[in-house]
């Protein structure tokens, strides 16, 4: 298995985020660039289908706001989750009162899907620090294994299989998802 591209840094937080964005995205934690893996075929997929669905729940009644890919910037460390979630309140936005370029605040719900090429505990601190920065969920999906771990602040971390209800955040209460109801998205027939 391969890692995502670390690069020894001596670069301050400041001075990473003025270099230029790269492709596929590097992280900024503890004081090294890490360069993302490039998304393959169902990491994208889920990425896609799994924030869609969560839109579709959470913009008509402006509940909460997924996006893909945004970087997020908070704690002295500057990540880029598969899926951030804000709950409505807290997106930033700019003068125009359009969204803001710029998150400098932890999601409230952060989700990480395995690549292939991952470490799995690399993928699983950065869940936690978000968590230990006040992200209010985290969900850590394996396509592999077809399971989700769930972070949550001060609970131990659960791992869900099948029909196992998923917890969502509670602006998003009235969505119910079971684990399989992930993976379905895997299936393009």
């Amino acid at each position: 298995m391969a890692s995502s591209t670390q690069v020894s840094s001596n670069l301050s937080l400041a001075e990473f985020l003025k270099l230029p964005e790269t492709k596929p995205t590097s992280e900024y934690i503890d004081g090294r660039i890490h360069q993302k893996p490039m998304a393959q075929g169902k990491h994208s997929i889920i990425q896609t289908r799994l924030s869609t669905a969560i839109n579709q729940v959470g913009q008509p009644q402006q509940k909460a706001l997924a996006l893909t890919e945004l970087r997020c910037t908070f704690g002295g460390r500057s990540l880029v989750p598969d899926i951030a979630v804000f709950e409505w309140s807290r997106i930033p936005t700019d003068e125009d009162g359009e969204i803001a370029n710029r998150f400098n605040s932890y999601p409230d719900f952060t989700i990480e899907i395995l690549s292939p090429e991952q470490f799995p505990n690399r993928v699983i601190d950065k869940i936690i620090f978000c968590i230990n920065q006040g992200t209010k969920l985290g969900w850590f999906i394996d396509p592999n294994d077809k399971s989700v771990m769930v972070f949550q602040p001060n609970k131990l971390p659960e791992v869900k299989y099948n029909t196992d209800i998923l917890p969502v955040l509670e602006v998003l209460a009235d969505w119910q998802v079971q684990t399989a109801d992930i993976f379905s998205f895997l299936k393009i027939k």
